[in-house]
C-alpha cells in the first residue's frame, strides 16, 4: 500500500526504489497520519502534484520533518520575512532542505549576513527565491572567503550586492574558480567591464574559447 501512494503521487517503480535507499526510514511512516497530511498541507499551499513529487525526490526526509513544529514554522519564516508566496513556494520547491534547516542556527544567521552586506528586503527575498541553496553553505568557509575575494578584485560591497541580487549562485562558486576567472579578466584589463553573472556561469571551455 505504500509503494502505490508513491506511484500515486508519479513515481515509477524505480523512484520508489531510489526514495526507500535514500531513506529507509520512509517505510516506518504512516501513509494515513504521516505523509498523506503533509502532502496535502503542500497542496493546500498551491503545489501540484508535479511539484511535491519533485521536493520528495529532491529530499525525502522533508515526510519525517514534523507539520507542526518544523514545516509550518518555517514556511511561516519565510512569509515573515515579507516574500511573496509565489517566492516562497519556488524556494522550498528547489531547495526543500530549506525545510529541515534550523532557524536559529541556519537561515536566520544568513539571512542577517546578507543584511549586514547591504541587500535590501527586495533584494534578498529575489536571492533566496532564485538561490535557495544559499543555505547549504557555510558563512565562515563559503560565504565570506567569497566576499572577500571579489574585494581582492576591487568590487565594494555595493557591487557586490548588485551582483548577488541577480546572480546569487555566486556563492557557490569554488575559490579556485573564481580567483581564476578573476585573475584572468583583470589581467585583460576587462574585470570590471563584464557581466560578473553570465562569466562566472560560462563552462571551462566557453570560458577559455572567449578570454584566454
Amino acid at each position: 500500500p505504500k509503494v502505490q501512494w508513491f506511484k500515486d503521487l508519479g513515481m515509477d517503480e524505480a523512484e520508489v526504489k531510489n526514495l526507500i535507499l535514500r531513506f529507509p526510514s520512509l517505510l516506518g511512516l504512516s501513509a494515513e497520519d504521516n505523509m498523506k497530511p503533509k502532502v496535502q498541507w503542500f497542496k493546500a499551499f498551491g503545489m501540484n502534484d508535479g511539484q511535491v513529487k519533485k521536493m520528495i525526490m529532491r529530499y525525502p526526509q522533508l515526510l519525517g520533518c514534523s507539520l507542526d513544529s518544523n514545516l509550518k514554522p518555517k514556511v511561516q519564516w519565510l512569509n515573515d520575512l515579507g516574500m511573496k508566496e509565489s517566492q516562497v513556494k519556488k524556494a522550498i520547491v528547489l531547495f526543500p532542505n530549506l525545510l529541515g534547516r534550523s532557524i536559529e542556527n541556519n537561515l536566520q544567521p544568513k539571512v542577517q549576513w546578507l543584511k549586514d552586506l547591504g541587500m535590501d528586503d527586495a533584494q534578498l527575498h529575489k536571492a533566496i527565491a532564485q538561490f535557495p541553496d544559499l543555505f547549504k553553505y557555510s558563512i565562515e568557509n563559503n560565504l565570506k572567503p567569497t566576499m572577500q575575494m571579489m574585494r581582492d578584485f576591487g568590487f565594494t560591497d555595493r557591487q557586490i550586492v548588485q551582483v548577488l541580487s541577480g546572480f546569487p549562485q555566486l556563492l557557490s562558486l569554488s575559490a579556485k574558480r573564481l580567483a581564476h576567472r578573476g585573475s584572468v579578466l583583470a589581467a585583460l584589463g576587462s574585470l570590471h567591464d563584464q557581466s560578473l553573472s553570465s562569466v562566472m556561469a560560462m563552462t571551462d571551455a566557453k570560458f577559455a574559447a572567449r578570454f584566454e
